[in-house]
């Protein structure tokens, strides 16, 4: 399986997190995932909920969950954020 090494802000913890996402599943999916693993490395400071979106942490454009990482453009070295 194709990933991306990312890096992920994590405002509410004030924390950023390098992590590997797969290039062909859908962000709705990379979401869920990502939330619940960031809750468990921020120590609780952050509490993943159904709420959870991820944007682009330089243009702030939040992106289509029905889109796959791969047709989203994000590669190696892209910066999320998860708020």
């Amino acid at each position: 399986m194709n990933k991306v090494l990312v890096e992920i802000c994590l405002p509410a913890a004030n924390q950023s997190f390098d992590v590997y996402i797969p290039l062909e599943s859908r962000m709705s999916e990379v979401l869920v995932l990502v939330s619940s693993l960031l809750s468990d490395l921020s120590d609780g400071k952050y509490k993943a909920t159904q709420d959870a979106i991820l944007c682009d942490a330089e243009t702030g454009i939040i992106f289509n969950i029905n889109m796959t990482v791969f047709e989203l453009g994000i590669k190696n070295g892209s910066k999320l954020m998860l708020i």
